[in-house]
């Protein structure tokens, strides 16, 4: 009997099943700059109406939680996690996503799990208004077990020059605003797992897997309507390291974050973590967002307009003069 790549375990015919069962729900993201259709080598995205364009580009992956999703079958959420930790950090920079391409690598490729995974991409990008328009499905037996899989994105967005937040207009006195994460987003998921090993076990009324698979919070419709009317000095993107790693990184010498985590609105399921793991307080604001999503810094005469255009931010803390870049009372 010959060799076929199929008889080395790449299948082929599922990775054309999995085009087919993606491919009219990937044509819905696209808008007039997308100049090409799913198939060709390359993708193409024609850029207008900007008179000094800078393009912000951003890559991530969803990390260990994939492995909640993986044994659980529940592959729904993990292409919205994908989208939303590349988006949300060159949403940063004032970005506004313009398309968005993905990496999928697996042992065996199920057409079914592919195709749930990407669709959840697609649920994302039209909530961001952003063209999905390439990526990748590698089979790879032996690198990966049958049923593993990795996800990965890339996000490239675009921003006037003039309009780049950078931190550069952070100064003494700004306040500091916090929107809500929608949980533990897609960080920490290592200790997580070790936390909670029973993916099936009963919180709050229903299986934990379902609060932990909550997906990522898309931040750009709030940023977006915020950018209308306020002057944002500085966003960051609460991912791994927590406020304490994050925070620091749009913060200019000499000034300093000082957040009153009394204020933090901690989700019980971290609470419940940080009792169980015996993890101490520190540790879980240097791990986990703690149910700070993402950090807004505004001049103190412009927090009353964020907290009414956005119902849900509540204010933590304002700029200091320190040597330290941030400081947890």
């Amino acid at each position: 009997m010959s060799n076929t790549y199929k008889s080395a375990g790449v299948d082929k015919e599922e990775g054309y099943k999995t085009v087919d069962k993606i491919k009219s729900a990937v044509a819905e993201t696209h808008n007039k700059n997308v100049l090409n259709g799913i198939g060709s080598f390359g993708a193409f995205y024609e850029i207008g109406g900007y008179k000094n364009p800078v393009l912000v580009s951003g890559t991530d992956g969803v990390g260990t939680k994939l492995k909640i999703a993986l044994d659980t079958k529940k592959y729904d959420s993990i292409g919205i996690d994908c989208f939303a930790m590349c988006a949300n950090d060159i949403l940063c920079h004032g970005a506004k996503p313009l398309f968005f391409l993905d990496y999928l690598a697996c042992g065996k490729l199920d057409s079914d799990v592919a195709a749930e995974i990407v669709l959840g991409m697609v649920n994302a990008c039209k909530d961001n208004n952003c063209a999905l328009i390439g990526g990748e499905t590698a089979e790879m037996p032996g690198m990966y077990q049958p049923g593993d899989y990795d996800v990965a994105g890339f996000c490239v967005g675009i921003v006037e020059k003039d309009q780049i937040i950078d931190g550069s207009k952070i100064k003494k006195g700004d306040k500091i605003i916090a929107l809500p994460s929608s949980g533990f987003h897609s960080n920490g998921f290592s200790l997580v797992r070790k936390i909670f090993p029973d993916f099936n076990e009963e919180f709050e009324g229903k299986p934990i897997h379902e609060t932990l698979l909550v997906p990522t919070r898309l931040y750009y419709q709030p940023i977006h309507k915020l950018m209308q009317t306020v002057d944002i000095h500085g966003i960051a993107h609460i991912t791994g390291g927590g406020l304490i790693e994050n925070v620091p990184r749009i913060i200019s010498e000499g000034l300093c974050a000082t957040i009153d985590t009394s204020k933090i609105q901690i989700p019980n399921i971290m609470l419940e973590a940080e009792k169980r793991g015996n993890i101490e307080r520190m540790e879980m604001f240097g791990t986990f967002n703690m149910g700070v999503g993402m950090v807004v810094v505004v001049d103190e005469n412009e927090a009353t307009k964020v907290l009414e255009t956005l119902p849900d931010a509540y204010e933590i803390g304002e700029i200091t003069e320190n040597s330290e870049k941030i400081n947890l009372l």
